[in-house]
Formats: C-alpha cells, sequence, structure tokens
C-alpha cells in the first residue's frame, strides 16, 4: 500500500475543486463560475488496489481585500509544507501573469516537489497547449501534466504520475470513506453553491452558509442553514420577491442534499445579515475559518 498527501494549489477559478470531484468521481467540492468558491481546506481521498491518495483542495490564492482573503491565503499556504506532492493547477486560457509567477516562484523554493497541472484544455487547440507547455518550461517543475477536469480527459494520467511521489505505507482511512469533511460542512456547502449558480456580481463574495442542524426524524433528515450576508439589500436579493429565490435555492439544494444522504430531506433556510462579517476576526472563527500562522 503506497499512500501520501497530496496539496492542491492555484490561483482563483483554474478548477482546483473540479479537478479534485473528478479524481473522486464524485463530488466533494462544490464549483461554480465564480473565483473564489473555495474557502476552506478540504481532504478527498482516492483509493485503488494498491494506493491511498490524501487530496487537499485549497482556497484560491489572490491578493487579499478583506481579513478573510488574508485568512484563506495563510490557509492555502500551510498547506504546501508538510505533503509529499503539491499540484498546481493553472488555466490554459489565462496565460503566466504577475500572480502566477509570484505563486511558483514562491512554490518551487519549496523543498516539496510541484506538478504543473495545465487545465481546461478541452477549450483549446493542440499547437495552443504545446506552446503553453513550452512556456512552463522554463520553470522547474517536477512534471508538466495537461488535463481536462471538466470532461475527465487524462486524469488517469495525473494518479499515475502521482504515485510516482508517495512516500508513506500507511493506510489512513478505511476503503468507504472519500473525504474528512463533515456533514454539517457539506450542507453548507452545497447551499453556498446553489446560491453562486443564482446569484451575480458582488453577492456571491458577500455570503457564506453555516448548517447550524442536523437531525434524523423518522427516517427524514430534518437540516438547518444559516445564510450570513454582509447588508441588508443583499438579504432582499437572495430572499427575492415573494421568496422565489430562497425557494429556487432551497429546491436545488435539498436534491443534492437528500443525494448525498441517501434519504429524504427537509431544508429550513435562514438569511441573517452580519455586517462586514469578512472583516471581523469573531464572526470568522464562528464560521469556520481559522486564521494560520
Amino acid at each position: 500500500m503506497k499512500s501520501g498527501f497530496v496539496s492542491i494549489v492555484g490561483r482563483p477559478n483554474v478548477g482546483k475543486s473540479t479537478l479534485l470531484n473528478s479524481i473522486l468521481e464524485r463530488k466533494i467540492a462544490i464549483t461554480s463560475n465564480v473565483s473564489g468558491t473555495t474557502r476552506n481546506i478540504i481532504e478527498g481521498i482516492y483509493h485503488d488496489q494498491d494506493t491511498q491518495i490524501i487530496f487537499v483542495d485549497t482556497p484560491g490564492i489572490a491578493k487579499p481585500l478583506d481579513r478573510l482573503g488574508k485568512v484563506l491565503n495563510k490557509q492555502a499556504y500551510s498547506l504546501t509544507k508538510d505533503v509529499d506532492l503539491i499540484l498546481l493547477v493553472v488555466d490554459i486560457g489565462s496565460g503566466i501573469g504577475k500572480g502566477d509567477k509570484f505563486l511558483m516562484d514562491s512554490l518551487l523554493n519549496n523543498k516539496v516537489p510541484v506538478i504543473l497541472v495545465i487545465n481546461k484544455i478541452d477549450k483549446v487547440s493542440n499547437e495552443t497547449l504545446i506552446m503553453a507547455i513550452n512556456e512552463y518550461k522554463d520553470y522547474s517543475f517536477a512534471e508538466i501534466v495537461p488535463v481536462s477536469a471538466k470532461v475527465n480527459d487524462n486524469i488517469d494520467h495525473l494518479i499515475e504520475v502521482i504515485k510516482k511521489y508517495l512516500k508513506d505505507n500507511v493506510k489512513y482511512y478505511d476503503d468507504d470513506i472519500v473525504t474528512s469533511s463533515s456533514l454539517t460542512f457539506m450542507a453548507g456547502e452545497l447551499v453556498r453553491e446553489k446560491l453562486l449558480q443564482n446569484t451575480k456580481e458582488e453577492i456571491p463574495h458577500s455570503i457564506t452558509c453555516h448548517c447550524t442542524k442536523i437531525e434524523e426524524k423518522k427516517g427524514i433528515m430534518h437540516v438547518s442553514v444559516d445564510i450570513i450576508v454582509d447588508k441588508p439589500n443583499i438579504k432582499k436579493i437572495i430572499i427575492g420577491a415573494g421568496g422565489e429565490m430562497l425557494k429556487k435555492v432551497g429546491i436545488a439544494a435539498r436534491a443534492d442534499l437528500e443525494e448525498l444522504m441517501q434519504k429524504k430531506v427537509y431544508l429550513d433556510l435562514y438569511v441573517k445579515v452580519l455586517e462586514n462579517w469578512k472583516d471581523k476576526e469573531k464572526y470568522l472563527k464562528e464560521l469556520g475559518f481559522f486564521d494560520y500562522e
């Protein structure tokens, strides 16, 4: 049994969570087209006959705009040290910007080997892919692997490459465990995903979701989730005219929760205003965001 820890890092919206879901062949991390979707460290466990890989999906690293942004960056960087391998995920359509160069320089100065994962290759021609690979060859990556996480292209090859860098011979999790995330965490994230998919512009960055209750009564799972917003006008938008937006989000989230829990779900959603919650340490800790030193 070969095993090890692999950190997935990258700038926002490059497809880290989609890659993790593709590797595990099931959804454990929420996805959307909004940058900064991942806000917490999520562990996903890959199993096959002779291998166990613990993947750590980290928040996207970007210039912080508030205290939450600083916390997320610290979380992401903290998971690039005590691991066996780093997957640096980049979007082939974005090119190499200043933020990418800063991130690559900081990671490649570590002693941990870094595999560059060039994602979203389904959107470009072979000629563009070859040019991108040649551009990144100027950096000292251990390997360069092009993939499309969305259509599951070259994922099997990526897994085989990762196996070469695993150092442990310990089975950390039972075979039926695919994530270390709690059910309450995943419930809150599924609600947040539906909000991200149904709202626009500044709204997705102004909300977070916190599951306050999961109880089973007579075979039905009763789930309560608080939707935290930072302004009263955002609360009105999320509720919608006649409660239509909140109802739409609830129906979509309940369907995913029922698939996750394999039981009928009764979902209660509450929208609460905590002004400037992203800049207040008290709220960040209460909502599950911890300051990594």
